[in-house]
């Protein structure tokens, strides 16, 4: 059976891969997409959800629109270069079939655990906005969260500060009540996704697939690399991380990355490290071990899986 799965998002370029990827996966049932304000503002987030889904033929997954900006602060100013590898609105065509669902994405999160069976795994790959204001709405829904696997955080460094990963910065009081949830998290942070590059030859073997996914997949990876190399090279050239694609593809194949099992909290306090996910390697704070941290990835089995299940149409 394959397993259920929700998607939060903030839908640029690596969001949209994940999409199509749990969209595609003959592994995965994705129940449906509620959007967050994130890499660009909610309402393109949610048409960029859409056009993804219009693109790939499946215009009837449900898309929720969520929060408009974070849980307690004022709108952040992106500090990351999102412009260059992301942009508003991706290069498909806009949203003609698929259409946002009514009612507010946090409702929807919460109707939806609420009357599951407590087997819909939840995989937010943006900032945790949505997840924490279902969470203090109605905490009923944790008991029916099986697992969160979130694509944030960093331990050796991040990217929207010298300390800080884009998702967790962006709304760290939301993100500290998510991994302080009590609920079984796996983090795929950037130590792991930095680690698992598609390059350039692998977006021609992406096209060549033929589907309108390896072409999408092809078209903004190659805009990642682009913005990549201009703005923050990766340990070689001409190659970029997917970042949200591997957080799905962690759910399908667990041993994709590889995890450290430990205590973990977010900052969101300090003036210079604001948003930093701090890890307890060594277990000196005496808290018990909460999030399973990845810290490393298979990088020829991530793009193997992205080749085969891009490669599938709908």
């Amino acid at each position: 059976m394959p397993s259920k799965v929700i998607l939060d998002v903030d839908t640029g370029t690596d969001d949209a891969v994940a999409l199509m990827v749990a969209a595609l996966s003959p592994d995965l049932e994705l129940i449906g997409a509620t959007t967050v304000n994130g890499n660009t503002a909610v309402h393109n987030c949610t048409e960029n959800t859409l056009r993804v889904f219009d693109w790939i033929g499946l215009p009837g997954t449900p898309v929720h629109q969520g929060m408009t900006r974070p849980l307690a602060r004022e709108q952040m100013t992106q500090r990351n270069p999102a412009g260059r590898i992301h942009g508003d609105l991706l290069d498909l065509p806009p949203a003609t079939t698929a259409r946002v669902q009514p009612g507010h994405g946090v409702d929807w999160l919460i109707d939806t655990y609420l009357a599951s069976d407590g087997d819909i795994t939840l995989v937010p790959v943006g900032p945790l906005t949505n997840i924490a204001m279902a969470i203090q709405k109605e905490p009923r829904i944790l008991a029916k969260i099986p697992e969160i696997v979130i694509m944030g955080g960093a331990h050796d460094h991040g990217n929207s500060t010298p300390s800080a990963e884009f998702n967790i910065w962006l709304d760290p009081e939301a993100a500290r009540i998510v991994v302080n949830c009590g609920r079984p998290i796996r983090m795929v942070t950037l130590d792991a996704t930095h680690r698992a590059l598609v390059s350039l030859d692998d977006c021609r073997a992406l096209r060549s697939l033929g589907t309108p996914a390896g072409e999408a997949a092809a078209r903004f990876t190659e805009k990642r690399i682009e913005g990549y190399d201009a703005t923050q090279p990766m340990h070689r050239a001409g190659a970029a991380p997917v970042h949200d694609a591997l957080a799905v593809c962690a759910v399908i194949d667990p041993s994709i990355i590889t995890t450290h099992f430990i205590p973990v909290d977010v900052e969101t306090d300090a003036e210079l490290s604001v948003g930093r996910t701090v890890c307890d390697f060594r277990f000196r704070s005496g808290m018990p071990a909460n999030v399973h941290f990845a810290m490393d990835a298979d990088e020829p089995k991530f793009v193997r899986m992205l080749l085969e299940i891009l490669g599938r149409t709908a």
